[in-house]
């Protein structure tokens, strides 16, 4: 008997599009871009700088991108783009333009959900010339309150009621990046369900995104539907003072081979009905943080088959609703991490998943 499809929801980065606060804090016309472009290689085998090729260095503000990266995805087999949305609170939204031109234009067939980055960005985070050690904040998240969580959803409620959102037991899916620095997360989750149906919507299906394992069955992550386990950091080591003798050699020490960080993501608890894992294409954060980066080295389209299809293994015997995979990510390149096509490799990782979800499905 065939196996139904494990449903693919791809994390979806809407910085490929100049903003006023971008180019101040970093100068005229700053995108993700700007970074991908001036990476450089910091050691032997270290592929870098990474190129887009079908898509080229795209502005989210054409259509025509929208439109091309729609069909990429359902070439690769990607059931949703989820698109990191950002709320500060007090009513400060950033990087918002492209899904608001997803909803005004519904010829774009393709089905989005969202996920709350609901986090400060701070400097060293952004960008490699900036210092490893600076605090400086760029922006700060709030919750300033009951009020903000109702303008909160009442700002995303066109995107709420659009047909092509994506929806688990036909709730509509909603991530949430740190449920834990939500003051009063039982409130923000009862009040948006009590919106949602006073506004005609069935409700939420809330998903709790976290790399601790520890969340899993913690009370405060009960309260979400399901959770997304993010196990990549796990493989590195990270700790103050290798911080600084990559500062001072100028390398990054936290480089892992992709062959061997692969079985790190296996985790039995995956297994379990209401833990939905990450798939990693690659990975390689040195474009933003420089020596004090990140990077899965010698990621190849075989090993990420290899990965891919392990993980699909480990979650076939679930029910329906919860034969999810997220995918990190579709296009975060400046973290090297992205399935879209570029000059090495070309559209490759993008045949290899839909390969794996079709082998898994007849299997």
């Amino acid at each position: 008997m065939k196996n139904k499809r494990t449903s693919i929801i791809a994390y979806y980065l809407p910085q490929f599009h100049p903003i006023k606060e971008n180019d101040e804090w970093w100068g005229k016309g700053f995108t993700e871009w700007t970074n991908v472009a001036k990476a450089r290689t910091l050691f032997k085998n270290h592929y870098q700088p990474r190129v887009p090729a079908d898509l080229g260095f795209y502005d989210l503000r054409l259509k025509e991108v929208i439109l091309a990266q729609s069909e990429l995805a359902k070439e690769a087999g990607v059931s949703s783009f989820c698109y990191w949305h950002y709320w500060f609170g007090g009513g400060k939204q950033l990087l918002e333009k492209p899904l608001k031109s997803l909803i005004d234009d519904k010829s774009i067939d393709f089905p989005f959900c969202l996920a709350w980055a609901n986090h400060s960005w701070e400097k060293k985070r952004w960008n490699a010339d900036v210092s490893r050690l600076s605090k400086e904040l760029l922006i700060e998240q709030k919750y300033p309150g009951k009020k903000d969580i109702d303008d909160h959803f009442f700002s995303l409620l066109p995107a709420f009621k659009d047909k092509r959102y994506y929806k688990i037991q036909n709730k509509l899916v909603f991530t949430i990046y740190k449920a834990e620095d939500i003051p009063d997360l039982t409130y923000f989750i009862n009040r948006w369900q009590y919106l949602a149906k006073k506004n005609g919507l069935i409700g939420f299906y809330f998903i709790g995104h976290t790399s601790n394992l520890e969340n899993v069955d913690s009370s405060l992550y009960n309260l979400m539907d399901a959770i997304n386990l993010h196990l990549l950091s796990s493989v590195f080591k990270e700790s103050r003072f290798r911080n600084l003798i990559s500062l001072i050699f100028k390398r990054p020490l936290n480089v892992v081979s992709y062959s061997k960080a692969l079985y790190s993501w296996e985790n039995n608890i995956i297994k379990k009905e209401k833990v939905y894992p990450c798939i990693y294409p690659n990975w390689d954060t040195t474009p933003r943080m420089g020596t004090g980066g990140t990077v899965l080295n010698n990621s190849t389209p075989k090993l990420f088959k290899k990965h891919v299809d392990r993980i699909l293994k480990m979650v076939e015997h679930k029910k329906e609703d919860n034969r999810v995979v997220f995918l990190k990510s579709w296009n975060e390149w400046a973290e090297g991490n992205y399935l879209e096509p570029d000059l090495k490799f070309g559209k490759e990782y993008i045949i290899t998943l839909a390969n794996c979800l079709k082998e898994n499905e007849n299997s």
